[in-house]
């Protein structure tokens, strides 16, 4: 596995627990729940049932909370995240075909 793998894989292997995230993004421990209902965020579970949420979460939390400062509801802010994702996806897509490095963002 490449070191940029290795770093994907830190990135989204569930480490913090939901007391921890919350604190981390400034957020209600209900209102994590709510976004995993929602299906906005979906942490890693223990065998236990625990949830663990990776960097990756905590960055998906942290847009979550822009998105609806920005006015979004949650729907809305389910929407943007979709599309958000969708152009990631045709962005690597292109750069791939074109041979380019693709940018983090």
């Amino acid at each position: 596995m490449s070191r940029n793998q290795d770093s994907q894989v830190a990135r989204s292997e569930g480490v913090f627990a939901i007391s921890v995230a919350a604190n981390m993004v400034s957020m209600e421990i209900a209102n994590l729940r709510v976004y995993e209902r929602r299906g906005l965020v979906l942490p890693d579970r223990t065998a236990g049932g625990s949830r663990l949420y990776s960097s990756e979460d905590i960055t998906r939390l942290h847009r979550i909370r822009e998105l609806l400062a920005a006015g979004l509801n949650l729907a809305g802010v389910g929407r943007v995240l979709v599309l958000e994702e969708r152009v990631r996806t045709l962005e690597a897509r292109l750069a791939d075909e074109q041979g380019e490095p693709v940018a983090d963002g």
